[in-house]
């Protein structure tokens, strides 16, 4: 055997180590960089949720008491006014809707979809009941009678829909 063959027989085994050991290091160092690079970002998802999950419930105790407060039955007690005629009355509610909705809208950020499409739509629909029950009335009716016929409306209703808005709300923050 002379030094040549010895040599590259030694370089073989030497290069095939280091290839073994670069590949160990390689796919240690892989998986050891996915690992903390997943901690890392669970830690940041925790960080975040502890921040955003006390703005979500308050966006939804929000809601709550946006769909309680346009609620005609609410509404028509805590807004009545004796002397006021009916179209008064209405527009004084319609404009008090639009009010609460409005300072209550940027609390769609932090509400699901759906919460936030049923409370526009229990708006629309608050605001277009107000709007048929006073079209419905004489030009002299009172506030009273308008309270009177919105009420009667709701209560023959098959199901409430404040209630309902309400139920839904609630199962979008368990959700």
């Amino acid at each position: 055997m002379d030094i040549a063959s010895f040599s590259l027989d030694i370089f073989k085994y030497v290069f095939a180590g280091c290839v073994v050991v670069g590949v160990g290091n390689w796919m240690f160092w892989t998986k050891y960089n996915s690992h903390v690079f997943r901690l890392k970002t669970l830690e940041a998802k925790y960080a975040a949720n502890k921040e955003v999950l006390p703005l979500r419930l308050q966006a939804y105790e929000r809601l709550v008491l946006l769909i309680e407060r346009i609620n005609p039955a609410n509404a028509a007690v805590r807004l009545h006014m004796s002397g006021l005629s009916a179209k008064e009355f209405e527009r004084r509610l319609v404009d008090e809707i639009r009010a609460e909705y409005q300072h209550n809208i940027t609390q769609q950020l932090y509400v699901s979809d759906v919460a936030w499409s049923v409370t526009g739509q229990v708006k629309d629909n608050t605001v277009a009941l107000i709007r048929n029950a006073g079209a419905g009335l004489p030009s002299t009716a009172t506030a009273k009678e308008l309270s009177t016929v919105l009420l009667a409306h709701i209560a023959a209703l098959e199901e409430n829909p404040y209630d309902m808005a309400l139920k839904t709300i609630k199962s979008q923050l368990v959700g």
